[in-house]
């Protein structure tokens, strides 16, 4: 996977007619009609991760995390500069995304293995472990829409590593939602698709359980790459410059 000076610019808009009235003034009174300022979220990024590696982006809100691990996945596209992968991705990186609110859990897993260019038969034959990993028992024969935030992480994380079977995984938060139980064995999976060979690059504000799948952290701040470097040393420098 790699990244090479990629920026990601988003407009903020400080004014917008919301009437014909005052578009009409604004017009005869020759203001503009929009008033926008480009925000940059992401400026200069530039990442290399190799096949198999952990890697954790660390950083306070808003220093341009999420927005990395979109533009990876193909959510954002890029303002400028590169973004490639190579291999089979699977991304969760926010409850809900990419699930139908109104089909089922089974229906949503049979979608989502389309997407992923699985065949009906290569579907059905992984829907029972999703349905084991998840736990939710006879919700999944119900609308998402009725699922819980919890029940929701659940789904999520089954159908990205059992049903996709994916060499690049992108988590964003993942495990901050469920109980302790399931958070556990998730991070079981994980540990096994990482000595598998799968790469795995994670978003989370959960220090402490890093470890487990990465041994490089990437701190980020204010959309700029500070410090790139083994997991342990880049934590304990942003630790230290939080204090």
């Amino acid at each position: 996977m790699l990244c090479r000076g990629v920026e990601k610019r988003f407009h903020h808009y400080e004014h917008r007619t919301t009437s014909l009235r005052e578009l009409f003034i604004r017009v005869a009174r020759r203001r503009p009609i929009t008033v926008r300022r480009a925000v940059f979220t992401l400026r200069d990024f530039d990442l290399r991760v190799e096949r198999g590696e952990g890697v954790a982006l660390i950083g306070d809100n808003g220093c341009g995390k999420s927005t990395a691990l979109r533009l990876i996945a193909g959510v954002y596209r890029p303002t400028a500069g590169l973004v490639e992968t190579n291999g089979r991705l699977a991304a969760v990186i926010e409850l809900g995304v990419g699930f139908h609110p109104e089909l089922t859990g089974v229906e949503n897993v049979g979608l989502y293995g389309a997407v992923m260019g699985l065949s009906r038969r290569e579907v059905a034959a992984r829907r029972e472990e999703v349905e084991d990993f998840a736990e939710l028992g006879d919700f999944m024969r119900e609308p998402v829409k009725f699922y819980s935030s919890g029940m929701q992480a659940r789904l999520a994380f089954a159908v990205a590593v059992v049903c996709a079977s994916p060499e690049i995984l992108l988590l964003d938060e993942v495990l901050a939602v469920g109980d302790a139980g399931f958070q556990h064995k998730c991070r079981e999976r994980l540990r096994l698709l990482h000595e598998q060979g799968v790469t795995i690059i994670t978003v989370s504000h959960d220090l402490d359980s890093l470890g487990d799948i990465c041994r490089r952290a990437v701190w980020l701040e204010h959309g700029a790459m500070r410090m790139d470097g083994d997991l342990a040393t880049v934590v304990d420098a942003y630790r230290a410059a939080s204090a």
